[in-house]
């Protein structure tokens, strides 16, 4: 069955993965992010219908503009990927408040007003999956994430009461929690003053790959999934955190952040 896919974040990592991996002749593939060359070289490897939507999801306008364009173009979206978003490298004391508030802009209101512009031609048509790329970091704190977590942290309170208020509906609401994904989310993740890090973490070399990733996200959704945990030993750590605490700080005060 056909599928209007729309992918933000899509010009590398995850995003991308995620594109090739519902690269079927069906399917129409619609991407986004704010690099156009990066998407248009994706959009060059897929087989299937692709389209190229410029966006940053910061610009909330310019997200009413181009769902317009898109549901205009393509008469609906089946799922909504909300991929968009940027790491951090810093500690919690060192680190300006404008950064947090560009990362809380990127990883949380991007995706909620995205969300919310599409959500009229969900319950319209009674039908529709909301994927939200979370991470780990959305179910515990750890060390130099302190605004990213807290931005993933609250997207798990959002979908999580959006996902609620539509259960009588036949709208999915996935949340996805990836962990030490091969990916250089690492390399482009803010600083305390607001540059980029500019290294990819050690840790972050030798973790899942992104296809690996893309396919058990593809997988989920399938199954209508409401959570699902992606990665290696590191996806552990949410079980020590919510039932021996006290091993799970003991690891994480030990882990280096950048390792």
């Amino acid at each position: 069955m056909s599928k209007v896919i729309w992918i933000t974040g899509a010009g590398r990592g995850i995003g991308k993965a995620i594109a090739e991996a519902y690269d079927q002749k069906e399917n129409t593939l619609i991407l986004s992010g704010r690099t156009v060359s990066d998407l248009e070289k994706v959009a060059e490897g897929i087989t299937t219908h692709t389209f190229v939507y410029p966006l940053d999801v910061t610009d909330e306008l310019a997200i009413v503009n181009t769902v317009r364009e898109v549901i205009d173009a393509h008469g609906k979206v089946d799922i909504l990927v909300n991929n968009a978003g940027m790491s951090q490298r810093s500690l919690a004391a060192e680190t300006d408040t404008h950064v947090g508030e560009k990362i809380m802009d990127v990883n949380f209101f991007g995706a909620v007003h995205l969300t919310r512009a599409l959500l009229p031609q969900f319950l319209a048509n009674d039908s529709g999956d909301i994927v939200v790329i979370s991470s780990l970091s959305g179910k515990f704190g750890f060390p130099q994430r302190s605004f990213y977590a807290a931005s993933k942290h609250a997207l798990h309170g959002y979908f999580e009461s959006l996902d609620l208020e539509l259960s009588k509906t036949n709208i999915n609401v996935l949340l996805v929690c990836p962990g030490r994904i091969n990916t250089d989310i690492s390399k482009h993740a803010l600083t305390s003053d607001g540059k980029t890090h500019g290294q990819v973490d050690n840790a972050q070399k030798n973790g899942m790959s992104a296809e690996k990733c893309a396919a058990k996200i593809k997988t989920a959704v399938e199954r209508r999934k409401k959570e699902v945990y992606i990665g290696n030993s590191e996806v552990l750590m949410i079980y020590f955190k919510r039932y021996i605490p006290g091993l799970f700080r003991f690891i994480a005060s030990r882990i280096k952040p950048n390792g």
